[in-house]
This record gives C-alpha cells, structure tokens and sequence, in this order.
C-alpha cells in the first residue's frame, strides 16, 4: 500500500514545534526555580529567621524564652546596670571572643540605646550566626518599662 502524497506546504504546517501549552509550563517551571535559588542563596540577613531588631516587649519574651542575650557594652556600664543572666562581650572585643558564642541558639543583641547592638549583629551574621537580632530603644528602654536589672560586676 503507498503512502498517501503530502506536499511540502502540508509538511511545513505539520511542523509548528512546541505547542503554546508546553511553553506556559516550561515558564511556570522557570519561575519556580528562579524563587527556590533566590530563596536559597539570599544573604545572611534574609536568611535568619529573625528580624534584624526587636522591640523591648519582644526582647522580654525571647528573654522568657531562655535566648541568648549578649550585651556589648563597656564593663563600666555593665556594672551601672544590666540584664540578669546575660553575657558580657564589648563591642570592641567581639571579633576576638566570638568563639563563647553559641551558634545554636538565638542571639538578642542589647547595648545602652540600640546603635552598638546594631553593628554587633551586622558583624555576627556576616560571620555565620544567623539567628541573631538587635534589641531597639537598649539596657535604658528596657530598665524604664519595668523589665529585671541587677547592678554590679
């Protein structure tokens, strides 16, 4: 039996390529992957699932919940006052002690305002401690909204 005789215009309309519906599904594939690889490689910031600052009340509460809480202010002002159970490291003395920190639990970051406290998480999270955050407003907004101080060394 022979084959039925097509001809070349028959041919060519036969020849569309991908239909419209696989080019839709190869886009929607692309957009999907495109997220997932940004979601995957953001910096360390959007990468922490903590906000880079919190407020006072939230501080409290990661503090009820037993996070860590590094204080980077002087020793002097330590001494004046601060939060019990907290840890000491000056700012200034944070590069080379950053080895007493725990990369396993969250890090609340306090000083006497807010702006030390800032640059300490900056400088955390750029060397891998993602799960750090800032406290807003500092030692002295804690202390004026009631929160626990102690005095001392």
């Amino acid at each position: 039996m022979a084959k039925p005789k097509t001809s070349y215009r028959t041919q060519k309309k036969t020849r569309q390529g991908p239909s419209p519906l696989l080019w839709g599904g190869l886009a929607v594939g692309l957009v999907i992957v495109a997220a997932i690889f940004i979601t995957r490689l953001g910096s360390p910031q959007e990468a922490s699932t903590l906000p880079a600052e919190i407020s006072v009340a939230q501080a409290h509460e990661k503090y009820e919940e037993d996070s860590f809480f590094l204080d980077v202010r002087t020793q002097e002002e330590w001494n004046d006052y601060h939060i019990p159970e907290t840890t000491l490291i000056p700012l200034d003395q944070l590069s080379s002690r950053v080895n007493e920190l725990p990369k396993d639990r969250e890090i609340v970051i306090v000083c006497r305002s807010g702006n030390r406290s800032a640059q300490a998480r900056d400088f955390l999270r750029e060397a891998g401690f993602d799960q750090t955050t800032s406290m807003a407003g500092g030692v002295s907004q804690w202390r004026s909204s009631g929160y626990p101080t102690v005095s001392g060394p």
